[in-house]
């Protein structure tokens, strides 16, 4: 039997059958890398090119290792040092490579190992999207990257940029209990029908696509997504006929959206003309100038989902017809796996023969890392990688092991870790074993340890707040067993470096975001806490946030919240309901001691972020433009601000939504009327003057204007002025407009802090 004999070549299949395509595109684009050093390339076409071709920009300052920690000088296994570029063209980046639904095969995994050596820094990270990314990459490099990995039918065509992303899906599909049907040939087929398809070239913002086997688990995340599709199956003339619940509209970011049900069952044969009626709906009516609102959700909400589901059977009617659509249906064994070793149960005898002091380290990885398979004698087995980095010594030592006693492939997860299917359950003690050596053996996979984190201040230009430090940190904490309440062991955090929800904090049972805030004239890294999200029934609710926490006491934050829950929770009572039942505004005062902080001689250390030695700053944004007694007038306001915020989402819990939109909406003009002191212009409460006067002091100056957003976060203010919010908003305008304040006054301290000077 063949070493790679566990799935059929159709892993490699992209490659084979567009690989001319391919090389072609890479040849165009290493041009105009050529093109634009030359100035022949205007910035914006070649950086749209550059993201599509899934190459980002990345922050080079903080330089990240295998653990966590941080350094101002980071050296490649080559032993060049990466330093701070002189030019654009000096700058270290990041190269996205797409996975479609996570799977990669041995020689995949081989050649992502080989190019992380000698391109990058040895290691490779997951993301939530189930793709790896190679960070400390130059530009130069990414053709050579490309052409490498399309020799093994790897494309980072559309990873990033204004495209379809990576497309999504269980992790278990063809392995799982719950599910009615297999939908990985459903999810492959969706990724190459779309994958360069011309109806979907003229998007204004990104575009992504999930499957899930089930409804009630957190596998393919329907409910946040553009396209979220659950395997469903229906009676019709006596058959069992497979289909779809087909969401749409859903999305975390900054302002989350629950998917909508577009139809409750898409049959097989229309899966594919459905996304592409969709996809053209979104490229034709979605927004173009203001990207903040250019994503499907806000197309739905601007028409009702009533009038899209029209827009959209409208747009199917006049599609060509495409044999595509079908085709695949012939065949959708195609992605079957097949076991490499015959299905044999784990004798009791094994388990004894294991050493001793081993035998409870297996114990511990089984409990949480194995997932049965409905094959009979057959498991999944997780390979858990704290902060989703694992090396490429340990990618060789995996696929060494993955050849020995499973065939050909993994999956990559959404909680950034991987799955090994279709492994023996008589070989686990060998392959565990196997694990160990490699160092890949952590447990608690799926637990309150498994803690899912963004590249925040490490990596990325948007990072507020050190959220991978936080992350290990936390995973230290957690890790081993360390709760024994099982409530709180299958509890999920998530942090995020920025408003952003790179690491889906939203649907988090305890989640936090990056912000920053200025005490006594030093900057503190700070992370919003959020509470209230599920992540079971593919993300069913979105948290909200609380207040703001101080970084270094996030691990005190969580364990007094988690006592107040132990100690007051009714029987059977889940975080989410506990925090339901009780209300934000108690749990909010058994934390408020946890805000202050102490002063920089009684502290120092406070004043860094998890990780990193150095003082906290997030770069010089601004200069100072005020001074004096007005600064604690400002601070009052903006502290206003935030209370008119917590407020709403007192009246949003108590079902009051249209008076919760108003407060939202009051808690803006306050930061606003709390900016504009600045200048010593005495205003009153009146909106028309307030807004005036932001207008020219903050908007239209661009003082106001977030480093990386834009005027974004300015616009949520102007929009909601020109538009008010009314005391009969539902519970869905409701919850958009504490968000959209959340950002605006997080903004509003941003822009003061800028004001001030940055320490």
């Amino acid at each position: 039997m063949s070493k790679d004999n566990g799935v059929k070549s159709w892993v490699g299949q992209l490659g084979a059958s567009i690989s001319s395509d391919m090389a072609e595109e890479i040849d165009a684009f290493e041009t105009n890398i050529k093109l634009r050093k030359a100035g022949k390339l205007d910035a914006k076409i070649f950086a749209e090119a550059r993201l599509r071709r899934g190459a980002y920009g990345q922050r080079y300052d903080n330089g990240r290792r295998h653990d966590g920690s941080k350094t101002q000088e980071l050296v490649y296994p080559s032993g060049d040092l990466v330093k701070g570029p002189e030019t654009i063209w000096d700058a270290p980046g990041m190269m996205r490579i797409k996975s479609p639904m996570g799977i990669a095969s041995n020689e995949q995994l081989e050649t992502l190992a080989d190019l992380a050596e000698e391109y990058s820094d040895g290691i490779l990270h997951v993301t939530t999207r189930q793709e790896i990314q190679l960070h400390f990459v130059h530009i130069d490099t990414t053709p050579d990257i490309m052409r490498r990995l399309a020799a093994v039918g790897i494309t980072t065509r559309e990873a990033c940029g204004n495209s379809v992303r990576n497309v999504t899906s269980c992790q278990y599909a063809g392995g799982c209990r719950t599910a009615p049907f297999d939908v990985t040939p459903y999810a492959k087929a969706t990724t190459y029908f779309l994958l360069g398809h011309k109806d979907i070239q003229d998007f204004g913002r990104k575009f992504k696509i999930s499957f899930s086997g089930c409804k009630t688990n957190p596998c393919g995340m329907a409910m946040f997504h553009d396209v979220g599709c659950i395997a469903v199956t229906k009676e019709v003339g006596g058959e069992t006929k497979r289909g779809f619940e087909f969401y749409v509209g859903g999305g975390l970011g900054a302002v989350p959206f629950q998917a909508q049900l577009l139809d409750g069952f898409v049959p097989e044969e229309e899966l594919l003309p459905l996304c592409q009626a969709v996809c053209r709906v979104f490229s034709r009516l979605g927004e173009r100038k203001n990207r903040a609102r250019a994503r499907l959700k806000f197309v739905i909400k601007k028409l009702g989902i009533e009038e899209f589901r029209k827009v959209v059977a409208e747009e199917r009617k006049i599609i060509p017809e495409d044999e595509r659509w079908t085709t695949y249906l012939a065949d959708l064994d195609s992605t079957n796996e097949t076991p490499l070793r015959p299905g044999r149960p784990l004798e009791q005898s094994a388990i004894d023969a294991i050493d001793t002091p081993v035998q409870e380290e297996f114990a511990s990885w089984r409990k949480h890392n194995i997932w049965p398979q409905p094959q009979t004698n057959y498991v999944t087995a997780t390979v858990r990688l704290p902060l989703g980095d694992f090396t490429s010594e340990q990618v060789r030592k995996l696929t060494d092991i993955t050849r020995k006693y499973t065939g050909n492939t993994v999956r990559f997860t959404i909680e950034q870790n991987l799955v090994v299917r279709h492994v023996s359950e008589s070989d686990l003690p060998d392959f565990h074993e196997g694990l160990v050596a490699a160092g890949l053996c952590s447990p608690g996979a799926s637990t309150i340890a498994d803690i899912v984190a963004c590249p925040g201040t490490d990596t990325c230009k948007l990072g507020i707040s050190a959220s991978r430090g936080l992350a290990a940190e936390l995973e230290k904490k957690f890790s081993g067993g360390k709760h024994e309440d099982p409530e709180v062991e299958a509890l999920h955090i998530k942090a995020s470096g920025c408003f952003n929800s790179c690491s889906q904090h939203h649907v988090a049972d305890l989640g936090f975001l990056g912000v920053s805030r200025i005490v006594d004239g030093r900057r503190i890294a700070h992370f919003q806490f959020v509470l209230g999200g599920e992540w079971a029934n593919n993300g069913g609710a979105y948290g909200l946030a609380i207040g703001a926490y101080p970084s270094k006491r996030i691990p005190q934050v969580i364990d007094r919240t988690l006592a107040f829950w132990k100690k007051e929770r009714e029987e059977g009572e889940d975080l989410k309901g506990f925090v339901a039942r009780m209300g934000r505004a108690k749990i909010k005062k058994e934390l408020d001691d946890l805000r202050k902080i102490p002063s920089y001689e009684e502290q120092p250390d406070f004043y860094t972020d998890w990780g990193d030695s150095r003082e906290y700053t997030i770069g010089d944004l601004g200069t100072g433009e005020c001074a004096g007694e007005v600064v604690s007038i400002v601070d009052f306001g903006l502290q206003d601000a935030e209370r008119r915020l917590f407020e709403a989402q007192l009246d949003l819990e108590a079902g009051k939504t249209g008076a919760a939109s108003v407060a939202a909406y009051k808690s803006m003009l306050t930061a606003a009327k709390a900016l504009i002191m600045v200048f010593n212009i005495d205003i009153q409460e009146d909106a028309d003057r307030v807004i005036a006067d932001f207008r020219t002091h903050f908007h239209d100056t661009g003082r106001f204007h977030d480093p990386f957003a834009g005027a974004k976060f300015a616009n949520y203010l102007l929009k909601r002025y020109e538009s008010p919010p009314s005391i009969e908003d539902n519970d869905l305008a409701a919850r958009e407009a504490i968000d959209e304040a959340q950002l605006f006054v997080e903004a509003a301290q941003g822009c003061y802090q800028r004001m001030q000077g940055d320490i």
